[in-house]
Order: structure tokens, then C-alpha cells, then sequence
């Protein structure tokens, strides 16, 4: 077993923040569909979740806004994140099981890191409104790197953040891009089913899923890959 109090650098926690931390994902979609509707895109959670979730708000823009000029789009992304924030603050709740891991993870000493292709000011409210900011050890923004989810880098910038070997640590991913980025960072990983079903998860390359963090075979996956020897 870890040792309370022994740093164990080689061991990390990684988590996505929209639909892993927090179910966000209803507020993201009533966001876009406010932005997006005027030029022609609707979306329900199913297409959200196909479609939007997961990716890198350039992405996003240039696939659904490409008649509008790269600093339009950004306005308009801005504006859809703005209108998130709004509909976000005081409106976010933990998903079942998380604070007792990050309790089990602190009494560990093994490192957290937040990982998202989410912009900061949206990672740092849904920290801040569940009140667990201090938690983070870092907040990896895959839009301040040169390549967001689906690409490996945020991943490894958030292993090499930590300290940690892949192969000691797990990534916690809601998104088909999420779990992309994950797995090719070599990554085992759970998919949270927040949106998307089992199958669509482990066909993204989830190793397991699961709609809770205290779920036994989440609460085994953590004792064999950070506390096994």
C-alpha cells in the first residue's frame, strides 16, 4: 500500500472536467444551441455528443462556422462560452463518488490533474463551484497548446506535470475525443457515462465505464494501477 504523506510521483489521477467532473454537458448544450441556432445549427444531446463535445472550440468553429472569419468565429465561441458560464455558476454538482477519491488520492499523496479542452475561465468556475480547485496540482487547456484533444499532447503535458508514468496512472474521459487523447497518450481510461453508452465509450477505447467514481471496478482499476506493486 502507498505510505500517507509519501509523494508518489510516478502515480497521477487525470481528469477531464465537462461530463467527467461535473454532468455540465445539458448546460454546453442549451449554450450552443443559444449561439448556434441564428446560423442554422440545432443540436440535441445525442448529435452533442457526436458532434461537439470533447473538442477544441477551433474545431468546433471552423467546422460549423466556416463562412465566418477565424476572428469571428473566436467571437462567437467566446460568446458561447460566456453564455455556458452563466447558466454554470452555482448550477454545478459532483458526480457521485468523486470527492471520496480525491479524498483517497490526497491521503495518498498521488498527484491530480485536470486536463480539458474546455477554455480556463470554464475549468476554473466548475473547480471553483465544486469546490475542489485546491485538489489540482494542474490544469492542462488543450487550446493553450499547440494540439487540444483528440492529440495526445494535453495528456502527456498533464503525465509530465504530475511526475507520473502512464502505465501508473489513470485518465478519467466523457468524449470520444477524450478518450482518443487518452489512450494515445498510453493511458488506461474509464469512461464516464454521462453521455455516451457503454458501448460507444469502450469503442473509443475506454478500458471500463462507469456512471460513478465509487463504482467497484473503478474503485479496483485505482488499487491495481496506483497502489499495486
Amino acid at each position: 500500500m502507498l505510505m500517507r504523506g509519501v509523494l508518489n510521483r510516478q502515480q497521477a489521477l487525470l481528469f477531464d472536467i465537462d461530463g467527467t467532473l461535473a454532468d455540465t454537458d445539458a448546460l454546453h448544450l442549451e449554450a450552443f444551441n443559444a449561439v448556434f441556432g441564428p446560423y442554422g445549427h440545432v443540436f440535441d444531446r445525442a448529435r452533442a455528443a457526436r458532434e461537439l463535445l470533447g473538442r477544441s472550440n477551433a474545431s468546433i468553429g471552423a467546422e460549423f462556422l466556416p463562412n465566418e472569419p477565424p476572428e469571428r468565429r473566436a467571437a462567437i465561441m467566446a460568446e458561447k462560452e460566456a453564455v455556458f458560464r452563466s447558466l454554470a455558476a452555482g448550477a454545478v454538482q459532483p458526480l457521485p463518488g468523486l470527492m471520496a477519491l480525491l479524498d483517497r488520492a490526497a491521503a495518498a499523496s498521488i498527484p491530480v490533474v485536470a486536463v480539458t479542452n474546455a477554455p480556463r475561465a470554464n475549468a476554473e468556475l466548475i473547480l471553483e463551484g465544486l469546490r475542489i480547485t485546491g485538489r489540482f496540482s494542474a490544469v492542462i487547456i488543450g487550446d493553450e497548446l499547440p494540439h487540444g484533444k483528440p492529440h495526445p499532447l494535453p495528456y502527456l503535458e498533464g503525465l509530465r506535470a504530475a511526475g507520473a508514468v502512464p502505465d501508473r496512472a489513470i485518465a478519467f474521459e466523457d468524449s470520444r475525443a477524450g478518450i482518443t487523447a487518452a489512450t494515445a497518450a498510453g493511458l488506461v481510461t474509464v469512461g464516464m457515462r454521462t453521455n455516451l453508452a457503454h458501448d460507444a465509450l469502450i469503442a473509443a477505447g475506454a478500458s471500463l465505464t462507469a456512471a460513478a467514481f465509487d463504482e467497484p471496478e473503478v474503485l479496483a482499476l485505482v488499487a491495481a494501477t496506483l497502489e499495486g506493486d
